[in-house]
């Protein structure tokens, strides 16, 4: 807590007028306080989130991360910023981003949303039967935190510089792009497939201002599902730090084998 505070001070007194000071100096960081690169995590477990951290950290992104178990309003071993949160109440997400901007000293650039949840229908023969409190929380969790989410990231990018990458990037997986008859996954399906819709629409409305939207996919090389313990977190930081920081032509429903980049399976595949 102690290295954001200094760090907020030290910045604040460097961009104060002082004729007495080396005004070139001074406009260097002022420069460099109010264009810093900021990662936040929502939902920052210990495989995708990990690696997305590592990955942006790496590239001199400082970092946020979010999760249920975190420290709230502490620093990390590696340097990033914790945050508490339990984002199946959506009116907890722009508490979070103020913590953010006022900790690190600017709104996030890029923001990841990995957060998810599955519970599963009581008979695994009768999709129907997904208790309806826990649907809700689970739609709670996949999509409205994810929303409001979204919304606070363009009221943040509205005040970031344009030669800074803005994008918000949500972790996906194929019920989006396929619908599966399996009961067990009814409720995670939902959820995702509602996120996609607003995604890829934003991604169109905002496509002018440079603001970036995108539902980003694990596949195999065939282009089928990655099972939950087999996605691949160091695969996830490479990619998304490629949609967020390279200009290239992938659609906003950005498919990926870990290792190779974006692939288009036609497929199981949104536009």
């Amino acid at each position: 807590m102690q290295r954001f505070l200094f760090f907020a001070v030290d910045m604040l007194v460097a961009c104060i007028p002082n004729t007495s000071s080396n005004t070139t100096l001074n406009k260097l960081i002022c420069t460099m306080s109010s264009s810093a690169k900021i990662l936040l995590i929502l939902g920052a477990g210990k495989n995708i989130g990990h690696g997305v951290a590592n990955k942006f950290r790496s590239a001199g992104y400082r970092v946020a991360l979010v999760s249920r178990s975190a420290e709230d309003r502490k620093t990390n071993s590696d340097g990033d910023l914790t945050l508490k949160a339990d984002l199946s109440s959506p009116s907890s997400v722009p508490a979070i981003f103020g913590a953010v901007k006022e900790l690190l000293g600017g709104p996030p650039n890029v923001v990841v949303y990995n957060a998810a949840t599955l519970t599963p229908p009581t008979d695994l023969q009768n999709p129907f039967t997904v208790p309806l409190e826990s649907f809700e929380q689970n739609l709670s969790v996949l999509n409205t935190s994810a929303y409001v989410a979204a919304r606070e990231s363009v009221a943040g990018f509205e005040g970031i510089s344009a030669d800074i990458p803005r994008a918000f990037i949500y972790t996906g997986n194929g019920l989006a792009g396929a619908t599966a008859p399996v009961p067990l996954l009814v409720a995670l399906g939902t959820g995702k497939s509602a996120a996609s819709y607003w995604i890829g629409s934003a991604s169109g409305f905002y496509k002018e201002k440079g603001y970036k939207f995108y539902y980003a996919d694990e596949r195999n090389s065939e282009g089928g599902g990655v099972p939950l313990d087999k996605l691949s977190g160091v695969g996830a930081g490479e990619f998304y730090w490629e949609l967020a920081e390279k200009k290239q032509d992938i659609p906003w429903f950005a498919t990926f084998v870990a290792g190779k980049g974006y692939v288009h399976f036609p497929n199981s595949s949104r536009t």
